[in-house]
């Protein structure tokens, strides 16, 4: 008998415990894989099995799995696999009932990976990469299921047509080219009132790549503001391009813009979208932080505590751990911790 929970295993005999073992290799350890029946080397010998079943585990957690885009772009920015797994990390270290678990480098490869989840989190390139597409029925299928769904940066970007009328089901909004901007800023950041997801979330200020006048479902319909700002004017003053600039767009100054949004769907499912997470240093503002991990335990159908999901502030050193690429010789680590200690001193 061999019980697999998550990375913990046991594996039995005749009813004895022959071994217990937790798998805490990160690099190596993966999440799902093949069954394999070991015969050893030998003389010629005649080996039998009979009667395997295979039970799945009765979920007593609630199931997250973070999906995390392959690399894209230089050291420190979004770092899909990274990102994911911190947060994965602080969920299942901070929020009794969760099991989070990060599928690296894209789309699982395992069609059974999320079966039975209860939610899933995408963190990687949108538009027409975003590793979604090819997937769109079977995530269709879970969102029937009442499965959340939160999409973080440029995750929040498909195709306009049939994937962006997916998005505007799912979560509620989704980046439109030609219609929503990317400008990099410094955002003077304001959380809703009276949503779970904004709790323990404090007003705070840091520069990203601020995506927003998102295309949104008609009248706000089921869909609720959770971050906004008023964007510089500066920001609006760009050309006319995919991600750039328009006329309705520059028709907005002095507006606030939505950074952050949730929906709740007609049938009880949740989704949240997020337009931050370009830098990977601001998961160490501990509001930004917050935010995030509340509204992926809101997708889960989980109450968010009254004080948010607190999570302690990631040391320099947690945060460049498991980088896609190796530092930069120019990188500062002492500029780095500055920068997360004026943040949440203030």
């Amino acid at each position: 008998r061999i019980v697999a929970r998550d990375f913990h295993f046991i594996h039995e005999i005749n009813g004895q415990k022959m071994i217990e073992a937790m798998d805490e290799d990160t690099e190596m350890r993966r999440p799902s894989g093949l069954l394999a029946l070991q015969v050893h080397v030998g003389p010629p010998m005649k080996v039998q099995f009979r009667n395997i079943r295979l039970k799945r585990w009765p979920a007593q957690e609630k199931k997250v799995a973070l999906i995390a885009g392959p690399r894209s772009h230089g050291y420190g920015s979004h770092e899909h696999n990274a990102g994911c797994a911190l947060l994965a990390k602080l969920l299942n270290e901070n929020v009794p009932g969760v099991r989070a678990t990060v599928y690296r480098d894209g789309w699982p490869a395992d069609e059974k990976a999320l079966d039975g989840v209860d939610a899933i989190v995408l963190f990687a390139d949108g538009g027409a990469r975003n590793p979604i597409l090819p997937h769109v029925e079977v995530v269709d299928r879970l969102m029937k299921k009442r499965v959340g769904l939160a999409t973080l940066h440029y995750a929040v970007e498909v195709p306009k047509g049939e994937p962006g009328n997916r998005f505007l089901d799912w979560t509620g909004g989704y980046f439109e080219g030609f219609w929503s901007v990317n400008p990099h800023f410094e955002a003077a950041v304001k959380p809703a009132e009276n949503h779970p997801i904004a709790r323990g979330v404090r007003p705070f200020v840091i520069e990203d790549e601020w995506y927003y006048h998102m295309r949104f479902r008609e009248n706000m319909e089921g869909v609720t503001p959770i971050l906004t700002t008023v964007p510089p004017d500066s920001t609006r003053e760009r050309p006319d391009g995919h991600h750039s600039g328009n006329p309705a767009v520059r028709a907005r100054k002095g507006m606030p813009e939505i950074l952050a949004w949730a929906r709740q769907r007609p049938d009880g499912g949740r989704g949240f979208g997020f337009t931050g997470g370009h830098w990977h240093w601001n998961w160490g503002n501990d509001q930004f932080r917050k935010v995030v991990l509340n509204g992926i335990v809101w997708i889960s159908g989980l109450d968010v505590p009254e004080q948010g999901v607190c999570s302690k502030t990631p040391a320099v050193d947690e945060l460049v751990m498991g980088l896609d690429d190796p530092p930069p010789t120019k990188f500062n680590r002492d500029e780095v911790a500055k920068k997360i200690e004026q943040w949440n001193r203030e």
